[in-house]
This record gives structure tokens, C-alpha cells and sequence, in this order.
């Protein structure tokens, strides 16, 4: 299989600036970025966008992007006008760290790398929990992973601590209202359900895992629930060896997990071994074949032994899984080339059968150098690339996860694809930041509106565009 990387320009890229463009920037105010003009008039009203960032406190080492404080950077869009502004997510760890002047909480991918240090940084830390000056009850997390809309609620969501709530306000401020308790003693290795009012129902304990697997993503279909084993595993006997909590298992053969979703216990779980299939990113899912047939679309990971470390390395090739519920078995074939990862859909269509993904280019990761538009209708044809359309964002221009904003989203009768594509675009070369609107139907992606933002916008992933009528009830 030949891999396709993103047009020559971009390798021309000054290298020396991959860590400093992930920096986190200055906290920004709410300021006003446009004045009329440019943005379409059918563009929905608001919007915030989430952004995962280094530390706010800058650490004495380099640890990975995962660990980095929550940063959220928000447009708002009113009457031909955006309002933008930048703030932390004032997470327990945030107010503590930021209080004290430097690390209090144990980073889960960076705190373990060596048996003395790890020892050492566990022992500053239960004095700071024997002197009361650091209350693990409270909070670990750092709400950088990603944004959701809920029962009138936005959170900012970790993997490692519950939820908090956020609300942008209508000048465009963004503020942290506090930790969300209501889903407390929620355990990784859970799988469970929330009711329409926000509260977690009866939980269906997954315990016949023989190894922790670290997963950050599953796909949700009509009647299923298909979960991912990869060889990314969690470990804590390493951390006595001097190894990361985090790493790799290379002798693991990955597999995905079906439950269904009205399962009341853990035997009612099948798995399926996919080798060489790390799925770390879903796309969407649904049902073929009157339920006989569950369709997933997702990134796999090739090179994962280098995702922890050096992401720069990893290709991660977009395909379509097939799984056949009555045989068990799992068919699967790449929808494109490219080093594609973090696709995203019409949001009216996940859990369903849907026909258009978008997909930005890792040029390499975590950078993106474009965006490309995948038709899935092509991809039962074995065509090994279904991309119908690409926008690159030229010369040392790259931007983070686009979302997928819909032009008529209260239209049962739009079609799929006719919204429009936002996303934060820096420029490496004149350090400036833009806020791009792309138009989602156009043959080739046109780029609709972009309003220069007043500072950098770090590299992130995850957004979430929230329509006025809902901002108006958080």
C-alpha cells in the first residue's frame, strides 16, 4: 500500500517551530475580530471551540500535549460580527498549581518515567496531601480533552476526572462554573448510560479484560455499543521498572468489543480479534443488512509505538470495518491514503448510515495541513481512496480539528453535506492565526470567510459549535 503525503510545500515547513506552535498562548479577553463582511449570512449565530494546550504552569521538562491544561478559545458570531477570547478551564488542578506556582497533581503520561523521579514526585505529593494543601477528592483532571453538550449543560470532559461546567457569556467571556459531581464514581472500565436529564443510570462493569486498555474513543451505533482493545495498554507494574504508566504492548493482538446497548450485564459483550487495527479515533457507525452487518469508520493508528512520544512519526489511515454479527468475523479496507485522523460528520447523522466524512491531513500530526472531503458510498468498491475534494491551507499554514456546522440544521429535507467547515488555521511563517469557515458542499472546499484573530491560536482538536438558542439555556 503506498501512503500519499500532503502537497511539497509544507515540507519546506521551519522545523523548529513543531513544539512552540503547541504552546499554550496568552489568555485573551473578549475582543471583537470582525466587523461586518466575509462571514455568510446563512452562518449559524455562535460558536466555542475547544483546544487541548501545554501547561499553564510551564513544567522544568517537556511532557506531552495530553497533560496540558485545558484552554478553551471561543467565537462567538452575532449580526456579521465575531467576538473571540481564550481562557483555561479553572479545573481543581488549575486554581491549585496556579495558586501554589508550580506541579502539584501527578500528570498520568508524564509524572512516571523512571523508577527515582517517580518516586520522588509521589512522595512531594502525599506531603502535600498530608498538609492539607492538596485534596485529591476534588479533582485530578484538566479538562482538555474535549467539549459536549448535554441536558442544557457544556462540559469540558477528561478521561482521568468528571466533567466540568463551562458557559460563555453574551459578551463572548468564557467562565469555568465547577466540577459536575452528578457523575461521580464513574470507572473506566464501565460502560453506562445517562438519561435525558443528565444523570448516570445503572452501570454494566466490564472485568474480564485481563489488561487495562487505554480507550479514548468508541462508536455507537443503532443497537450496538463497539468499543476498541488496541495495543495501547496502562500498565502500573511498569512505573516500578522505571517505565510510563501509559505505553505499548507489541505482542497484543488488537480487538474490538460489541455490547448492546440495552446490555444489563458484561456476558452479553462479544470480541472480535483486528489485527494491526489500533483504533484510537471513531468517525461514526451504524447498521447494514436489516442489523446483521455493524459499519465502523475510524482512524487506525500505523507506527503506534510512536504516539505517546513522537506523534510525528505515526500515519494514521482512515478505513471502513465491517462486522459480521452472526459469523464474527470483521472485513476491512482503507477509504483513503492520506494520513488522515480526527474525521468528523454532520452531527444529525452519527449513529446512522451516512455518505460524507471530512478529515484533515496530518502534515505530520499533530499538524494539519488541509482538509479533505470523503465520499463513503465509494468505499464498498474497494477504490482504496474515496476523496471527492481538498483544501489545503498553503505554505506553512496548519490548523487543528475542523467541526461541521450545518446550514439548515432544523431541515429535514438539506442535504447531508450542505453546511459548512470551521476551524482555527495558523500561519508558521508570519505568526498569524485566522478563524477559517469553509463551504462543506463546494467541489473544492472553498474557503468562505476567515477572520485574523488578535494572537496565536495553539494546535488543538475536539471543538464543538453550540447554536444561540442553546447558549441562551446554560
Amino acid at each position: 500500500m503506498q501512503f500519499h503525503r500532503p502537497s511539497p510545500p509544507s515540507l519546506h515547513r521551519p522545523k523548529t517551530r513543531t513544539l512552540l506552535e503547541l504552546l499554550p498562548c496568552s489568555r485573551a479577553f473578549p475582543h471583537i475580530v470582525h466587523g461586518g463582511g466575509g462571514l455568510p449570512s446563512t452562518f449559524p449565530k455562535r460558536g466555542v471551540h475547544s483546544q487541548r494546550s501545554q501547561p499553564a504552569i510551564h513544567p522544568r521538562r517537556a511532557i506531552p500535549s495530553f497533560d496540558g491544561d485545558g484552554m478553551l478559545h471561543s467565537i462567538k458570531i452575532s449580526e456579521g460580527k465575531a467576538t473571540f477570547c481564550s481562557r483555561f478551564v479553572k479545573t481543581y488542578k488549575y486554581t491549585l498549581e496556579d495558586k501554589i506556582g508550580s506541579q502539584v497533581i501527578l500528570n498520568v503520561f508524564s509524572a512516571f518515567n523512571g523508577l527515582p523521579a517517580s518516586l520522588a514526585r509521589c512522595v512531594v505529593t502525599l506531603g502535600l496531601v498530608i498538609t492539607g494543601q492538596y485534596d485529591p477528592k476534588r479533582g485530578i483532571g484538566c479538562a482538555n480533552m474535549s467539549l459536549a453538550l448535554f441536558s442544557g449543560k457544556l462540559f469540558a470532559l477528561a478521561e482521568s476526572d468528571l466533567p466540568y461546567v463551562v458557559k460563555l457569556l453574551c459578551d463572548g467571556d468564557v467562565i469555568t462554573l465547577g466540577r459536575h459531581e452528578h457523575f461521580a464514581n464513574l470507572i473506566i472500565i464501565h460502560d453506562f448510560r445517562i438519561n435525558a436529564e443528565g444523570i448516570k443510570q445503572p452501570e454494566v462493569p466490564i472485568l474480564s479484560l485481563k489488561q487495562a486498555s487505554f480507550i479514548h474513543d468508541f462508536a455507537v451505533s443503532e443497537n450496538y455499543v463497539i468499543f476498541p482493545d488496541t495495543q495501547i495498554v496502562i500498565k502500573p507494574i511498569d512505573v516500578v521498572k522505571g517505565k510510563s504508566l501509559v505505553g505499548i504492548d507489541s505482542e497484543k493482538v488488537p480487538r474490538l468489543g460489541v455490547l448492546s446497548r440495552c446490555a444489563e450485564d458484561e456476558r452479553e459483550m462479544w470480541r472480535v480479534e483486528v489485527p494491526g487495527f489500533n483504533m484510537v479515533h471513531t468517525v461514526n457507525a451504524w447498521e447494514e443488512d436489516g442489523g446483521d452487518t455493524i459499519v465502523v469508520v475510524a482512524a487506525n493508528v500505523l507506527g503506534v509505538e510512536n504516539l505517546l512520544e513522537r506523534m510525528d512519526l505515526i500515519h494514521t489511515l482512515m478505513e471502513r470495518v465491517e462486522i459480521n454479527v452472526k459469523n464474527r468475523t470483521v472485513t476491512r479496507r482503507p477509504v483513503s491514503g492520506r494520513n488522515l485522523d480526527f474525521g468528523i460528520i454532520n452531527p444529525g447523522y452519527f449513529g446512522k448510515m451516512n455518505r460524507y466524512m471530512y478529515a484533515p491531513v496530518g502534515d505530520p500530526m499533530p499538524k494539519m495541513a488541509g482538509v479533505v472531503k470523503i465520499d463513503l458510498s465509494l468505499s464498498t468498491a474497494n477504490l482504496g481512496d474515496c476523496t471527492v475534494a481538498t483544501r489545503l491551507y498553503g505554505p506553512y499554514c496548519y490548523g487543528g480539528e475542523p467541526f461541521f456546522v450545518p446550514r439548515e440544521p432544523d431541515n429535514p429535507t438539506a442535504e447531508e453535506d450542505d453546511g459548512y467547515l470551521m476551524a482555527y488555521v495558523h500561519n508558521e511563517s508570519t505568526e498569524e492565526s485566522t478563524f477559517v469557515v469553509v463551504d462543506a458542499k463546494s467541489l473544492n472546499l472553498e474557503i468562505v470567510a476567515a477572520v485574523r484573530l488578535p494572537q496565536r491560536v495553539p494546535y488543538g482538536f475536539h471543538g464543538i459549535f453550540v447554536r444561540e438558542r442553546d447558549l441562551e439555556n446554560l
